[in-house]
């Protein structure tokens, strides 16, 4: 159970920090994130890691 419900809060959390995550990583490294490209991103990895799981 707990499988699920732990990438399930850490979407939550990205979601609801967006716009501090991405003024942090402005400042930091000077690159503005695409929402569109890192969520493709998020999706593949989950997607590696789901099939590595099974």
């Amino acid at each position: 159970m707990i499988k699920y419900i732990v990438p399930a809060i850490i979407i939550f959390l990205i979601v609801l920090f967006w716009e501090k995550i991405t003024e942090f990583v402005e400042k930091k490294f000077n690159i503005k994130l695409n929402y569109i490209a890192v969520s493709a991103a998020v999706v593949a990895t989950v997607i590696t890691l789901l099939l590595l799981n099974y």
